[in-house]
């Protein structure tokens, strides 16, 4: 009876919906939009750790179950060729949070270090660097961070917080300043625990038989001199061996406990009541701030190893210890949507779901998968080009204001979450620097028929390992590859025995012509293309090839954090809640 539009949404959400819309349509930023009807956001980010997408079952997984998170795309937008600046954590992580390549920041490496190694390192995200929690903290939001961090912590003491996420726009943090790791509970599958107990072993006994030698030559006269050498080298046998047989000890100390703000409260982690602490302090932060538009970046720690899962969900899947832990992250999602039901704030608040970059293959332990699948992409994380280890989940839900059920086939970067919610917040993208992201909203509104993104660079530490070049008009989409990791053993799909692929070195192969892929007709990257395959071969090299050399262009000299001197443990720098080495609290109970 002359009702022509229904909207099963809140005033709020319609006028939210009119502003956007109309403002995509217009050309207005969504931050005049928002300023304009005065109905900014909340924003909730939920990211996984090392989270397949093959995993999921909106994204074809038919066997681990993830109800909640397929029910956000169902009610919202999934974005099919979403992908992560780098194949790692921590450069994946500092783009996602700067909208810029890694290497613009410096959170990459050129010697083999591929993320942060230790909590007591000075290396870690430049405080000149602008995150969009900061920019949305100067408009007025409430800005929170709960989870995994992974970003750095201190510089020149243990507590000058240089890189704590306080100092880069968070009102609050809870978590860890480090990331889950197997030597958290120094399990068999470990990180750097198993490798560096073998180099000490072996410093151990080289030391032990030049005591022994020089010790036999004196009791035999056959060597003169001082005692000194064998007293000396007998000290340093000693220590290696202790510090060997401490080593696991140390870690679990050094790096594996929580904080809330700049204050430790659990050294180390008590791993049993970890998901219900998190879901306690979302529930928590929410409900303070309720009153006010905020921001909630949930950086789970699930489902990185050592696959800490509750009891009520161990041997719950067919997929072993990997599905359990998928599982119970898919139920912590249901409870954080669940706590903006109950507050009233679904239909004001866009939440977003993504992985920091793709399973881990090579978590692997005899017969026994402990890392994810990616589905039909090769690959898997730590290798900088192919598709598995960057291809992620991307899923928006704003009720009343996205479209319902949406599936975007457009590239989109991780990177792209920067400008989106800068400016759906009301903020400005600065302008003194250059940002790679793309504002997301007209492409998920349906305004924009085709993604910003023209050219997306892949990077493994600071080598360019390959390039995708986004042919609009010929709704083509390449890419090539100039170097990929050497699979082990051969006729594998990943680099079994050992952490992550390789960026460099004599494990790498280099390709000259590179590889070409069409990724439209060819997902998994099965079949390279030739110039006797592919006609377009040589433009589709060439104009690629510009494209390169104009981003290098934009390239500036900064200093690489995860380099050496930044990457290596510092006793100085190692926070601890009682003098160092006595490293224990648990504030948590109400115990210091």
């Amino acid at each position: 009876e002359g009702i022509l539009f229904h909207f099963p949404q809140t005033a709020l959400s319609c006028r939210t919906w009119l502003a956007v819309t109309v403002g995509a349509l217009l050309g207005v930023t969504p931050s005049a939009s928002r300023d304009l009807f005065g109905s900014r956001p909340n924003i909730l980010l939920l990211m996984a750790d090392d989270f397949g997408i093959g995993d999921i079952g909106c994204y074809g997984n038919d066997t681990i179950r993830t109800p909640n998170i397929d029910r956000l795309a169902r009610d919202g937008v999934m974005l099919t060729q979403h992908l992560a600046a780098a194949s790692v954590c921590t450069p994946s992580r500092a783009a996602f949070l700067t909208g810029r390549y890694p290497l613009r920041s410096g959170m990459v490496s050129s010697n083999g270090y591929r993320v942060l190694q230790w909590t007591g390192v000075s290396g870690g995200l430049p405080t000149n660097e602008t995150t969009f929690a900061k920019i949305l903290k100067d408009r007025g939001y409430a800005t929170g961070l709960i989870g995994k961090w992974h970003l750095g912590l201190n510089c020149e003491s243990s507590n000058d917080h240089c890189h704590h996420p306080l100092n880069h726009g968070f009102d609050h943090f809870y978590g860890m300043p480090f990331s889950m790791m197997g030597d958290c509970i120094r399990w068999e599958l470990s990180e750097k625990r198993a490798g560096m107990e073998r180099k000490l072993n072996v410093c151990f006994q080289i030391m032990a038989l030049a005591a022994l030698t020089l010790t036999a030559g004196k009791l035999t006269h056959l060597t003169s001199g001082s005692w000194t050498p064998v007293i000396w080298s007998t000290m340093a046998a000693m220590l290696l061996f202790t510090t060997s047989y401490f080593l696991g000890a140390l870690i679990v100390h050094a790096d594996c406990f929580l904080m809330r703000n700049h204050t430790i409260t659990e050294q180390p982690m008590h791993f049993p009541r970890t998901t219900s602490l998190i879901l306690k302090e979302v529930s928590s932060f929410i409900q303070r701030n309720k009153q006010t538009p905020f921001l909630l970046f949930v950086s789970f720690l699930h489902v990185h190893t050592p696959l800490i899962t509750t009891e009520k969900f161990r041997g719950k899947s067919v997929h072993g210890l990997y599905g359990d832990n998928t599982e119970e992250m898919d139920w912590m999602v249901r409870k954080i949507l669940d706590t903006l039901d109950t507050e009233g704030l679904t239909n004001s608040t866009l939440v977003y779901f993504t992985s920091d970059h793709g399973g881990s293959l090579e978590s692997r332990l005899r017969n026994n998968q402990y890392g994810g699948s990616n589905g039909i992409y090769k690959g898997g994380k730590g290798m900088g080009g192919w598709e598995g280890g960057i291809r992620v989940p991307g899923i928006f839900r704003w009720p009343g204001v996205l479209p319902v059920g949406r599936v975007i086939h457009e590239p989109t970067s991780l990177m792209d979450v920067f400008p989106t919610v800068v400016q759906l917040g009301g903020g400005e993208v600065p302008q003194d620097r250059v940002i790679d992201g793309r504002d997301m909203l007209p492409l998920l509104l349906g305004t924009a028929q085709h993604s910003d993104h023209e050219f997306l660079l892949h990077y493994c530490e600071n080598f360019l390992h390959a390039a995708r070049w986004h042919q609009r008009d010929g709704g083509r989409l390449w890419k090539v590859h100039y170097t990929t990791p050497v699979f082990h053993p051969h006729g594998a799909g990943a680099c079994y025995g050992r952490g992550v692929c390789p960026c460099f070195g004599d494990q790498v192969a280099h390709h000259d012509p590179p590889l070409l892929f069409d990724l439209s007709r060819d997902p998994s990257e099965a079949h390279a293309l030739t110039p006797d395959t592919e006609p377009a071969f040589y433009r589709v090299m060439d104009t690629i090839s510009r494209a390169v050399e104009e981003h290098r262009r934009t390239l500036r000299p900064v200093p690489m954090q995860l380099d050496a001197l930044g990457n290596i443990w510092k006793p100085w720098l190692q926070p601890c809640c009682g003098p160092f080495p006595l490293c224990w609290c648990d504030r948590e109970n109400g115990q210091a």
